[in-house]
């Protein structure tokens, strides 16, 4: 199997659609079409990459990708929705998605997405663990802990964390970041960095004492 994926669309004829399509592809596939249930689903499943649609009944994605990251849940989450709008992509990155596809979307460009991410997440390195200051990353398990205590990161977060590591003292600009960890197809707005930066302060740096902002190119990790 390639990778556990969880389908949370509530468009019948889109959720077979990709069932099919990725069971093709040899992934192992579940589904839900309501947003409570892939919820609980999501929660319990260990699932690789969540493919989650934007409007749900009982539950609208946003709430549903917030509680997901709210509960420690890291897997890869790709937002589905027919909203193209910048906020909507920003409101999406915020809640903690890793990813957006906009409806109607290309089967083999999600997949290619898809594939990447887990290429990305499988990739071999080095050195299984990058430690900076009392940070550390176990680079196998995707974990990191910051004084021996463990910070729940999404992929994306914890992609973020590594290369800004590898990069130390490095300006990094937001183009550059984003064609590194969301590729050069990703079709989206530098402030997506922006976004994930803030996260990143959030859980590791609140007084910004580590990451910078570097004035008109983008940010560097002292």
């Amino acid at each position: 199997m390639m990778a556990k994926v969880l389908i949370i669309e509530d468009e019948i004829s889109i959720l077979r659609m990709l069932e099919y399509d990725l069971k093709q592809l040899d992934y192992e596939v579940d589904t839900e079409s309501d947003g409570l249930k892939g919820f609980q689903k999501a929660s319990e499943g260990a699932y690789d990459i969540i493919l989650l649609d934007l409007m749900l009944p009982s539950l609208n994605g946003l709430d549903v990708c917030k509680k997901l990251r709210d509960a420690g849940v890291t897997s890869y989450i790709i937002m589905l929705t027919a909203m193209d709008d910048e906020y909507n992509k920003i409101e999406g990155f915020e809640a903690g998605a890793d990813d957006y596809v906009t409806k109607p979307f290309s089967p083999r460009e999600l997949t290619a997405r898809m594939k990447a991410a887990m290429r990305r997440h499988k990739t071999s390195n080095q050195d299984d663990f990058l430690t900076y200051e009392d940070i550390v990353l176990k680079r196998d398990s995707y974990e990191v802990f910051k004084a021996d205590h463990p910070v729940a990161l999404t992929l994306k977060e914890f992609e973020l964390l590594e290369y800004l590591i590898i990069n130390r003292g490095k300006a990094l600009s937001r183009e550059q970041l984003l064609s590194k960890l969301w590729g050069y197809s990703y079709d989206g707005d530098t402030r997506v960095v922006d976004v994930h930066i803030f996260k990143l302060r959030e859980k590791l740096d609140p007084e910004q004492l580590r990451i910078k902002t570097v004035r008109g190119i983008g940010y560097k990790l002292l």
